[in-house]
């Protein structure tokens, strides 16, 4: 019986990919297999394979893998632990996939085989370790013709960059805002005339925006791909692009130095019997499950994401809405090795929502990350307070990962809450308060332990959804 095609992958007319519980499977056209087994032939797949940095593929019969009947060829992939996006990732994660592009398109050129585009979603993230899953991507080189995959490299990776470490412009809004990227002529509007002065932005963002305002211009019949073929376009061209385009990621960097809770993992305001206290109750909440996937809401440094791994937890995905509390989080877990914690940039009170074609192509986070236990420490105050969310909305939200929830409450005379409370105008925030949480908790989820805090201002309860 068929599985469904994957609502995501409809734009590669060579293949479809199918989900289901077990792993993920990809249908392939005769042309499509034809490219795979070329690409599979290669010392560049089979190593890309033996390290890791290429989903583990498999080819199998198409009547055994649970896909339309109709294709060519079926191949089955391993999944990820967790689709994410690159909305969701951080300045040095969103770097990382585009070494990672890269890389693979270079090493596979080598051989006679191109990536045929360079899109950012062709990557997923296993903990602090980007892999390539779009195998469909490489096809045979076409003699003659350009890389496909230059502008959409330049708008899903290298304009993205640009924007937050040359301009401090964070790239997660702009592409939310557009599945296609950040283009030239933006980024160009974006960087102003003195950063457009470097060389390699001059090259990949100022001529490219005005190659893309000239072509818009010129006669839509004009045969580009005709010209550059005749013209001798190849492969040692080709390599030296993306080489070009390897030096501009390498000498991207972003400075930022401080942000609004960059320094929250030092927590002055806890007493260590009340870090102590937590670390207990997170531990004994993922020791209850086997081997669970822990969502860590407001993680900040990952604290209570190592905490739950170091209990059993099989992954802990920590998400944070400081871009550089996660990049920081991200690159030490790269330099530890840590690949059991996947960190992750997203704002609680404006949550990565469903995109794309029918608003179906990239399924909203709720959707997709599906816990076995949420984390929600040092949270509610900020949501209530700050964003203003009422108690019964924030509930909701926790209910609608279907798993169970340890939760954090700090009281009125909390020293963060007391500090948010007194910037609010008097009685518009009475309903602040211990019972009416309870209250409003209790609607929606079964409490089985609650425990105070040794400091007295904070309570901590582990909820079962009802």
């Amino acid at each position: 019986m068929s599985t469904p095609p994957d609502p995501g992958s409809f734009r590669d007319p060579l293949s479809r990919v199918y989900v289901d519980r077990d792993a993920v499977w990809r249908g392939l056209s005769e042309r499509g297999l034809a490219d795979y087994q070329a690409y599979a032939a290669t010392d560049a797949y089979r190593a890309a394979q033996a390290d890791g940095r290429l989903v583990a593929t498999t080819p199998v019969p198409v009547a055994e893998a649970p896909i339309d009947a109709t294709w060519a060829g079926a191949l089955r992939h391993e999944r990820v632990g967790v689709v994410t996006y690159p909305y969701e990732w951080a300045f040095s994660m969103l770097r990382d996939a585009a070494r990672l592009q890269l890389a693979l398109s270079r090493e596979a050129l080598a051989e006679g085989v191109l990536t045929k585009d360079a899109s950012s979603y062709n990557v997923q993230f296993e903990g602090s370790r980007p892999v390539f899953i779009d195998v469909g991507s490489f096809e045979r080189l076409v003699p003659g013709e350009p890389w496909a995959g230059y502008r959409q490299f330049c708008e899903l990776f290298l304009n993205p960059l640009y924007l937050q470490a040359l301009a401090g412009v964070p790239f997660q809004p702009l592409l939310r805002g557009s599945q296609n990227g950040i283009s030239p002529t933006i980024a160009a509007a974006a960087l102003g005339s003195r950063k457009r002065l470097r060389r390699d932005v001059l090259t990949h963002v100022r001529l490219h925006s005005r190659a893309e305002a000239h072509y818009a211009d010129a006669d839509a019949e004009r045969d580009v791909r005709g010209e550059l073929k005749r013209a001798g376009f190849g492969p040692k061209i080709i390599d030296a692009q993306m080489a070009n385009l390897q030096r501009a990621v390498e000498r991207v960097e972003w400075k930022a130095a401080a942000s609004t809770w960059s320094t929250y993992g030092q927590r002055g305001h806890y007493t260590d019997a009340d870090l102590d206290a937590k670390a207990g109750f997170v531990a004994r909440a993922t020791a209850a499950l086997q081997g669970p996937m822990v969502l860590d809401l407001g993680a900040n440094d990952g604290r209570f994401s190592r905490v739950a791994v170091d209990a059993g937890a099989s992954l802990a995905v920590a998400v944070d809405g400081d871009h550089l509390v996660v990049d920081h989080l991200y690159r030490q877990l790269r330099t530890d090795g840590e690949r059991r914690i996947l960190p992750l940039v997203l704002d609680l009170a404006d949550p990565s929502p469903s995109l794309g074609w029918r608003s179906r192509e990239r399924p909203s986070f709720v959707e997709r990350v599906r816990p076995d236990l949420v984390l929600c420490l040092a949270v509610i105050h900020h949501l209530a307070l700050s964003n203003t969310v009422p108690f019964e909305e924030i509930v909701e939200l926790l209910h609608d990962f279907g798993a169970p929830v340890v939760v954090e409450m700090p009281h009125r005379d909390d020293p963060m809450a007391a500090r948010l409370l007194a910037r609010k105008r008097d009685g518009l925030f009475d309903h602040y308060d211990r019972p009416q949480w309870e209250a409003a908790l209790g609607r929606r989820f079964t409490v089985l332990e609650q425990i105070g805090l040794p400091s007295g201002t904070r309570t901590l309860y582990l909820c079962q959804p009802s």
